[in-house]
C-alpha cells in the first residue's frame, strides 16, 4: 500500500438490523483526495447472500457523507445523519424500502446521535447548542470577533471539538415524518408575502426552517448529556451526564431519566432529570445505559474512578445490570480480564440480554451478557469486531481483520459467514501484507505480545519500531494502513503491546503507573531484540524507532537512553509533564495519575527532563490545533534538539488535532505519510524508498 491509495480504504460503521431480520444496512465511508475530505453513503445488505453468490450488497443513498443507520421498530423507516460538503450532520429519515430522504433537523453544530422511540414516531437526538452570540449564531460576528470566555472550570475545552462550556451536548425530540405522507411545500410569492411578516431572504429562511418538524429541548443543564436511549414502554429517556456536584473536579458520571413528553413542543419546560443511583457501587463514570427489552432491567457500561473520582489509569470497562426499580448493580464481567469500552455502545438481544465488545490480546470479541449472569463468546478469533446488532433471529456483525478494513460478517457455526467485500479493490490494486503473530520475553521474563509486517524480499531490510498511543490502548492484528504503507516502502515494521497496553488485564495497564518509562521500556525494546534475533532478514544495524502521543512520549524517552537507532519520529508527543498540566485538554488529572504529582516524579519521568542526553535524529510531528498533546510539547522538544546540534525537523499541520493519523484531511494524510517516508528515506534508505539525491 503506497499513500496514494488512501482513498481505498472504506470504513464501516456498526450494522443496523431490519427487525425482519432479512437485511443489514451499514454506513462506508473513505477518504476522498478531489473532496480533501471523507464522503460516503449507506449500503443495504441482504443476510442470506455472500460475496460470490446471491444478491450482493448495493448502495442504497448517494448523499455526500450518509453516516449512522438505524431502522425504526416498525421496519418502516430508515434513519441516519447526512452531511453536505462542508456541512454539519443533520438527521435524514427514508423509508426503508427506498426513496428520497426527508431532512429532519437543522441543528446549527449538526447532530451527534439520536434513537428511535418504541412507537416509531419520535427520534431522540443529540446536538451541540451554542451559547447566543457564538458559533455564528449572530450574523456579522465571526469567530475572533465573539465576547471573551471567563473560565472558572478545569473541563472547559476537548480536542477536535474546542470550547465546550458554551456549546453542551442537549437532548431534543423531534416527531418522526409519517412514512409515504406527502412533503410539506415552502410557500412562495403571494403565500410566502401573506405569510410572513419580513418577505426578505430572512422570511424565505424561516419559511424554509417551518416545513422541518419542531423540535423540543429536554435537556438544560451546561454540561454534556450523552448516549440518550428510550425506556422499553416509550415514557422515558435514558442517559448519561456529569450533574452531581463537584463534576469539574472528577471524572465521575452517573445515569439520569427524564419523561419522554410529547411532540410537537407546546408550553411544556425541561424536566429535571432523575438520578439512577445503584445503591452499591462507588464513583463510576458511565458510559452507556440501555433498558432490557423485557423492560425489567437496566444495563450499563462504566468504570470505577477510585475514591478521589480521578484513577483512572488501566481502569477495565464493566457491564453492569440493575433493577429498573432501582436497587443494586450487578458487575456481570470479571473487570481485571475484560475491558468493554472498545466502541461505547450497549445492543439489545432477546428479552434480557445485552451485547458488548471485548477488548483481548490485540483483538476485540463479541460477547453476549444475560441479567442472570450468563455469558458468552460469539465471534472471536485474530479480528477486531466494530459493531454488532440483532433483529429478526439475525445476528450481524461489521469486523476488520488482516484482509479487511471493514466488512459485514453473519456469525455461522463458530465461524463468520462474510457477506461483503468493501476492501476487494485495496487488496489487488495496493496489496495488503499479513502480519506475523509473535511473542518474546521481556528482561525479567515477561511475555509481550506483539506483531511483525515483513516486506517482500529476503533482505535485509530496515526495522521501524513502531509504538502505539494511549498508554492504555492497543495494536491489533488487524489491517493498518500505517505498517502496509512503511512495509510496501521496504520496511519491517514491528509493533508490540508492551505493560502500560490495553487488552491484557488492568494490572497489565496499570504497570507503568507512577512509572512511565520503565517497564514499558524494557518490553518494546525486548520485543525488537527478539524480533532481531530470531529473523535473519531483519537489520539489526538499520534500525528506526517512532510513536504518536504516549507512543511519541515513549520514543522520545528511549531516544534519550538507547542511542542504536539511526533516526526517530516523535509524533503528537506527551513530552513534558509540567506544562502539559496547564495547556492539554486532559492536563488537569492525566499527568498527575500516570507520573505522579511531585515535580520530583514527574522530572524522573519527562522526556523534556532528559532531552539533552537525545543523540538520534529526530523528526518531530504535530497538529496546530491539537488540544490533547499541545503543539506546544512539540515546539519546545524540537526547539531543545535544535540547541543541542541535534539533526531535527518540525512538521507541523494547519487545521488538523489530535487525530490527524487517523481523520485528518485525504491530503495532510497523504502528505504526513511522504514526509515520513521522506525522513526513513534519509536516514534508513530501502530499494523502494530510497536516499534523496545529493543536494536535494
Amino acid at each position: 500500500m503506497k499513500s496514494e491509495h488512501l482513498p481505498l480504504l472504506n470504513s464501516v460503521s456498526a450494522p443496523a438490523v431490519h427487525p425482519d431480520g432479512t437485511c443489514a444496512v451499514v454506513s462506508v465511508v473513505r477518504p476522498d483526495f478531489d473532496a480533501d475530505s471523507y464522503v460516503g453513503q449507506l449500503w443495504t445488505v441482504p443476510l442470506g447472500t455472500s460475496p460470490d453468490g446471491g444478491q450482493p450488497a448495493r448502495r442504497l443513498t448517494r448523499g455526500f457523507r450518509d453516516t449512522a443507520p438505524a431502522f425504526s421498530p416498525d421496519g418502516q423507516s430508515l434513519a441516519f445523519l447526512r452531511a453536505a460538503a462542508g456541512g454539519k450532520p443533520q438527521l435524514h429519515i427514508v423509508e426503508a424500502g427506498g426513496g428520497e430522504p426527508q431532512l429532519v433537523t437543522a441543528a446549527p453544530l449538526g447532530v451527534t446521535e439520536f434513537a428511535w422511540s418504541p412507537d416509531s414516531r419520535h427520534v431522540v437526538y443529540s446536538a451541540r447548542t451554542p451559547e447566543a452570540g457564538r458559533y455564528g449564531t449572530t450574523d456579522g460576528v465571526s469567530a475572533g470577533g465573539e465576547d471573551a470566555r471567563l473560565i472558572t472550570d478545569y473541563q472547559y475545552r476537548m480536542n477536535g471539538v474546542g470550547y465546550t462550556a458554551d456549546k453542551p451536548v442537549q437532548l431534543f425530540l423531534v416527531e418522526a415524518p409519517e412514512p409515504g405522507a406527502e412533503p410539506k411545500v415552502a410557500p412562495a410569492g403571494r403565500a410566502l408575502k401573506a405569510a410572513s411578516a419580513e418577505p426578505s431572504a430572512a422570511g424565505e429562511q424561516a419559511a424554509g426552517a417551518a416545513l422541518l418538524p419542531a423540535a423540543r429541548q429536554l435537556t438544560t443543564a451546561a454540561t454534556d448529556h450523552n448516549g440518550a436511549s428510550y425506556s422499553t414502554d416509550g415514557r422515558a429517556i435514558y442517559f448519561t451526564a456529569a450533574l452531581h456536584e463537584g463534576s469539574d473536579a472528577d471524572l465521575a458520571s452517573g445515569i439520569y431519566r427524564i419523561p419522554a413528553g410529547k411532540c410537537p413542543p407546546g408550553t411544556e419546560t425541561a424536566a429535571e432529570p432523575e438520578a439512577i443511583v445503584p445503591a452499591n457501587t462507588g464513583r463510576l463514570a458511565v458510559h452507556a445505559v440501555r433498558q432490557s427489552q423485557d423492560g425489567q432491567w437496566l444495563f450499563f457500561l462504566a468504570q470505577d474512578m477510585g475514591a478521589t473520582g480521578q484513577d483512572f489509569v488501566a481502569r477495565n470497562t464493566a457491564l453492569y445490570v440493575m433493577p429498573t426499580a432501582g436497587g443494586d448493580a450487578t458487575r456481570l464481567s470479571d473487570v481485571e480480564t475484560m475491558d468493554l469500552g472498545s466502541n461505547g455502545r450497549i445492543e439489545l438481544r432477546g428479552p434480557d440480554s445485552a451485547l458488548v465488545l471485548n477488548t483481548s490480546r490485540g483483538t476485540v470479541e463479541l460477547v453476549e451478557f444475560s441479567a442472570a449472569g450468563n455469558q458468552e463468546v460469539l465471534v472471536d478469533g485474530p479480528r477486531t469486531v466494530i459493531g454488532a446488532a440483532a433483529g429478526g433471529g439475525s445476528l450481524v456483525v461489521s469486523f476488520a481483520d488482516a484482509q479487511t478494513a471493514g466488512d459485514v460478517a453473519v456469525p455461522d457455526g463458530g465461524r463468520l459467514r462474510v457477506l461483503t467485500d468493501f476492501s476487494g479493490r485495496l487488496r489487488s490494486e495496493a496489496g495488503i501484507i499479513e502480519p506475523v503473530e509473535l511473542t518474546f520475553p521481556s528482561a525479567d521474563g515477561y511475555p509481550v505480545h506483539g506483531w511483525l509486517v515483513r516486506p517482500a524480499g529476503p533482505g535485509p531490510h530496515p526495522v521501524l519500531l513502531n509504538i502505539h498511543g494511549g498508554p492504555f490502548a492497543q495494536f491489533t492484528g488487524a489491517l493498518f494502513d500505517e505498517a502496509q504503507v512503511y512495509a510496501a516502502a521496504g520496511y519491517a515494521v514491528l509493533m508490540c503491546n508492551p505493560r502500560g497496553s490495553a487488552g491484557y488485564g488492568q494490572a497489565h495497564g496499570r504497570a507503568i503507573k507512577e512509572k512511565m518509562g520503565t517497564l514499558d521500556m524494557q518490553d518494546v525494546l525486548a520485543y525488537l531484540d527478539g524480533a532481531l534475533g530470531k529473523f535473519d532478514e531483519l537489520d539489526a544495524g538499520a534500525v528506526g524507532i517512532m510513536g504518536g502521543s504516549y507512543g511519541g512520549y515513549l520514543t522520545a524517552w528511549t531516544i534519550s537512553h538507547d542511542h542504536r537507532f539511526k533516526a526517530a519520529i516523535v509524533e503528537r508527543g506527551f513530552l513534558d509533564p509540567v506544562s502539559f498540566t496547564g495547556s492539554s485538554d486532559i492536563g488537569w488529572f492525566f499527568g498527575g495519575e500516570y507520573t505522579g504529582r511531585s515535580a520530583e516524579q514527574m522530572a524522573a519521568q519527562s522526556p523534556m527532563a532528559r532531552v539533552e542526553q537525545v543523540r538520534t535524529p529526530a523528526l518531530v510531528i504535530h497538529s496546530e490545533e491539537d488540544l490533547r498533546c499541545p503543539v506546544e510539547q512539540g515546539q519546545r522538544y524540537f526547539t531543545a534538539l535544535k540547541q543541542l546540534g541535534v539533526e531535527s525537523a518540525f512538521l507541523v499541520f494547519p487545521g488538523e488535532n489530535h487525530e490527524l493519523s487517523r481523520s485528518g484531511t485525504p491530503h495532510h494524510r497523504k502528505q504526513r505519510f511522504d514526509q515520513i517516508l521522506a525522513w526513513w528515506a534519509r536516514y534508513l534508505p530501502t530499494a523502494a524508498n530510497p536516499a534523496p539525491a545529493a543536494g536535494s
